[in-house]
């Protein structure tokens, strides 16, 4: 397969872009996320390392993050970040809630869709208490890890606006990692702007522009996961969970 560093894409020069060309502006370029994963681990390679620690996003980044994870025998844990919804359209949202509760939000959208205060509030509260439970059922005990001097991948299955992966980079970089990776087997072409000064390197298999996106549009077979599907990714990670990440 046939890879290059792309920063000729009027994107900026704040980070490293590497894309699969031919799968440029292409809809269904991937099996299934389990497929995608695959892929994306091929590039990771040169990150498999015991000062490397993958986070997955849940639900969908959490097969992508397994499937990394075990291919590359590096330290596997989550980050619970979530959308917040667009009160009539829970498909998209206009920001996101970080597991430490702090809220990014997309303040040209909501511009655009004259949300009330009150609305915007709402959808804060209601997101922060999704967050709350995903973090007691997803990870138990379990205290975050120290991401210090770490090279982090974060990982999710797709891209749309790309403000639940500019949380989850700010997030993370206020830790003081050594060095801060995205990977996704898709993203719109304005979820990687977004992103251009919040991550060292983004890698995405599959960039598309156009004013129409839907991670979904990039899978043969897509599904939503659901927490029975996530834990049972978790259960079968079982000690490998952290433990490379001294």
């Amino acid at each position: 397969m046939h890879w290059r560093h792309s920063t000729d894409h009027d994107l900026g020069s704040g980070m490293n872009i590497v894309e699969e060309p031919k799968y440029r502006n292409r809809n269904f370029v991937f099996r299934d996320r389990i497929h995608a994963a695959e892929l994306l681990a091929g590039k990771l390679e040169k990150y498999a390392s015991i000062r490397t620690l993958l986070l997955a996003i849940p639900s969908g980044g959490v097969s992508i993050g397994y499937t990394i994870a075990r291919k590359l025998d590096i330290a596997f844990d989550m980050m619970v970040v979530r959308k917040i919804q667009i009160p009539w359209n829970t498909e998209a949202g206009f920001g996101a809630v970080t597991w430490e509760g702090d809220a990014i939000l997309n303040e040209p959208l909501i511009a655009s869709l004259r949300l009330p205060a009150e609305a915007i509030e709402q959808g804060i509260r209601q997101t922060r208490e999704v967050v709350c439970a995903r973090l007691k059922r997803f990870r138990g005990n379990r205290p975050f890890p120290d991401l210090k001097a770490k090279t982090v991948i974060v990982v999710d299955d797709g891209l749309a606006s790309g403000f639940t992966m500019l949380a989850a980079a700010k997030s993370i970089r206020r830790c003081n990692p050594r060095r801060t990776i995205a990977a996704v087997p898709t993203a719109s072409i304005g979820a990687i702007e977004l992103l251009e000064d919040n991550v060292d390197e983004l890698i995405c298999l599959n960039i598309r522009e156009g004013s129409v996106f839907a991670v979904a549009d990039a899978y043969l077979n897509w599904h939503d996961l659901s927490d029975e599907e996530v834990m049972d990714y978790l259960d079968k990670m079982g000690s490998q969970w952290h433990i490379k990440s001294p």
